[in-house]
């Protein structure tokens, strides 16, 4: 004889199951989760399905969401473990890079030897590097995305993620060669040699391997 409680749990799977389809085929959010049914009801598993499935959709920020709230609801479970990766993947790419960072650091807190360490690491870098703006504003994301990939290069030097830090590192260290060379120019044209010279200096000496 089946139980209650079972009998309930087969209820919302089915409930799920038909919610999912339902959005699938019209691309509307269904309404099971929306406000019907406390996601206190569902399980971690069901809930990061629900996460992976806004993805599929490119509806990173509804992923953020789902992924977020297995982390409230059943932390230190090996789902809010899962989930926590996911959500630093999905704010970054909704391009929501503070909640990204936010996630990707508590990731290296919790699990520093997991094996998706590197990848948090990673993903904690590129929060940087993707904000790195044009030559002629503030470096300050560039000198923390720097800091960030020569982390991931030093602690996972084994790892793909390192290879792609090592070039993403080379880019942004030439980025902050132009700044320097950009302000030289600055200073050259309002014929402030000595300061223009400090910068030029700078570059030849700090940045020999950049194209500047």
């Amino acid at each position: 004889m089946i139980g209650g409680s079972q009998v309930t749990r087969i209820v919302l799977a089915l409930a799920l199951g038909a919610g999912l389809a339902a959005c699938s085929n019209d691309g509307r959010r269904p309404s099971i989760f929306a406000d019907e049914i406390p996601l206190e009801n569902f399980t971690a598993e069901q809930i990061f399905e629900r996460g992976e499935f806004e993805l599929e959709r490119r509806q990173a920020s509804e992923a953020a969401f789902y992924f977020s709230e297995i982390e409230r609801l059943y932390p230190y479970s090996e789902w809010a473990k899962r989930a926590l990766i996911m959500q630093a993947f999905s704010f970054h790419r909704d391009r929501d890079y503070e909640n990204s960072r936010s996630a990707a650091q508590r990731f290296i807190d919790f699990y520093p030897e997991d094996d998706d360490a590197a990848y948090a690491a990673y993903l904690l870098a590129l929060s940087y590097y993707d904000q790195i703006d044009e030559v002629g504003r503030d470096q300050g994301l560039t000198f923390q995305a720097l800091q960030s990939l020569r982390s991931v290069i030093e602690r996972y030097p084994n790892s793909d993620y390192a290879k792609s830090s090592v070039l993403k590192f080379d880019l942004a260290f030439d980025h902050l060669a132009g700044k320097e060379m950009e302000i030289g120019r600055y200073y050259l044209k309002r014929k402030n040699y000595s300061a223009a010279i400090n910068r030029f200096r700078v570059v030849v000496e700090d940045f020999q391997t950049t194209s500047h």
